[in-house]
């Protein structure tokens, strides 16, 4: 149809209805049934899904000789925003809406997923060819096509699936935290697009301790599925209370961790505009945070709340977790030197609620150093990073660390091949009775009151 236009009206024709197409199918839906408040979480990861996947293929295309756009005005790195934006809507909240009102009506099953992704995916292969003159094909183009497939939309039904059904809660806490940190620090950063200022060394140190401070960011996206069984999403929030990990120091981690994320980046470029982040993120959280958040979770939880709310204040860290950090176990092998040593490390230093007993006394068969806690029970490495965050905040800060996918699986490696490797806390029945293991000498169990030291 485009072919019957002159170059200029037909892309125009073609980026209106790029946005205006998807849009339109968005509100109609919306019409046919008001979405509840799961329903727009669902429909809000998928389309920033979808939207932060989409604009680095785009950006790719034509180096690979997928596509490439010809267009003049609201371009951004090469790529149409409105196309962009379309696409995105189409590929995350279209397909989310569906899901929601179909999974009312026609039951649970995986079939409707899959014809709706077919669906999408034939739609997409027979609208491509007709973005002309804005979208040019190249003879490579199906393969671009079935990267976005494979990156994007299946990604973003599959979160939209997980969020409606409320299910596979930490793949949804980690997707959010992807999508999050692409379209709230990575997309602002490359729009300035700022110039290195500084030597190249004092670049890598500035962005290294960026990184470090979203650690309390990630932990507390952790924690809230861990715990909480929910996500950072308003939308979708966790169904208890959290006042471990990074909320046992400050209130508000993650509006923190952007704040100060955005204050790092704006010293590590020398770009004055990214402090315009750190406003956005205090003033978010100070004003609408503050009264519509706060008043969930009063209404969510009550006096707890209300107690953790004056323990931990919003923006300053403690030094020391707050007395409503929950109480932990942390049970050692008695017959481990290494696991003895890590006993005795934590008992000088006074934990938060926490006490440690030998693995003997636990009514199961342990095979490594275990933490146990409300909700959750982690092993080796991960329970030594658990427990560090009874500590102080710089302890904390490590066994966040420690306690991220790669890093935890090869330091589990590494302290197995030092002799903390997997052992039986007492040994098996037999014939004949029951063996006597011999036990080393175990630190005294402490739990630290909640009175002990202050900020």
């Amino acid at each position: 149809m485009t072919g019957l236009l002159d170059p200029g009206t037909a892309a125009v024709v073609v980026r209106g209805a790029a946005v205006v197409g998807p849009l339109l199918l968005v509100v109609a839906l919306c019409v046919r049934r008001t979405p509840s408040p799961r329903v727009i979480g669902a429909t809000v990861t998928a389309t920033a899904w979808a939207a932060v996947l989409l604009l680095p293929l785009n950006v790719a295309a034509p180096s690979f000789g997928w596509w490439t756009f010809h267009a003049t005005g609201a371009v951004w790195f090469g790529v149409p925003v409105d196309l962009w934006l379309g696409w995105s809507l189409l590929w995350g909240a279209v397909p989310a809406l569906v899901l929601s009102q179909l999974r009312t009506e026609h039951g649970r099953g995986t079939g409707a997923l899959v014809l709706l992704a077919a669906a999408l995916v034939w739609l997409d292969l027979a609208l491509m060819p007709l973005g002309e003159p804005v979208v040019v094909l190249g003879g490579a183009w199906l393969v671009g096509e079935a990267l976005g497939v494979a990156t994007a939309l299946v990604p973003a039904l599959l979160l939209a699936r997980w969020t409606l059904r409320r299910t596979r809660v930490v793949l949804r806490a980690w997707g959010q935290a992807i999508w999050a940190g692409g379209l709230l620090l990575a997309l602002p950063v490359l729009a300035l697009a700022p110039e290195q200022r500084w030597p190249a060394p004092v670049t890598s140190i500035g962005v290294q301790l960026t990184l470090l401070a979203c650690l309390p960011g990630v932990a507390a996206m952790r924690e809230l599925a861990a715990v909480g069984r929910g996500t950072p999403l308003p939308y979708d929030p966790p169904s208890r209370l959290v006042a471990s990990g990074p909320y046992a120091y400050v209130r508000n981690p993650m509006q923190a961790t952007i704040a100060v994320s955005y204050a790092g980046l704006a010293l590590t470029f020398g770009e004055p505009a990214l402090l315009l982040g750190t406003l956005i993120a205090v003033g978010y959280s100070a004003g609408l945070g503050e009264w519509h958040e706060g008043e969930q979770l009063r209404q969510a939880f009550g006096p707890p709340y209300q107690a953790y709310r004056a323990a931990v204040r919003p923006w300053l860290p403690r030094w020391r977790p707050a007395p409503v950090l929950p109480a932990a176990t942390l049970w050692v092998a008695a017959d481990c030197v290494e696991c003895t040593g890590v006993a005795r490390w934590f008992a000088h230093r006074s934990p938060v609620n926490l006490e440690i007993r030998p693995a003997a006394d636990h009514p199961e068969v342990l095979y490594r150093i275990t933490y146990e806690a409300p909700a959750v029970r982690a092993q080796g490495v991960a329970a030594v990073a658990r427990a560090l965050a009874h500590v102080h905040l710089g302890w904390a800060l490590a066994g966040w660390a420690l306690d991220l996918p790669g890093v935890r699986h090869f330091g589990q490696l590494g302290a197995d091949a030092f002799g903390a490797g997997p052992r039986p806390s007492r040994p098996a029945a037999c014939a004949s009775g029951v063996a006597v293991m011999p036990r080393a000498v175990m630190p005294r169990a402490v739990a630290t009151p909640s009175h002990t030291r202050g900020d």
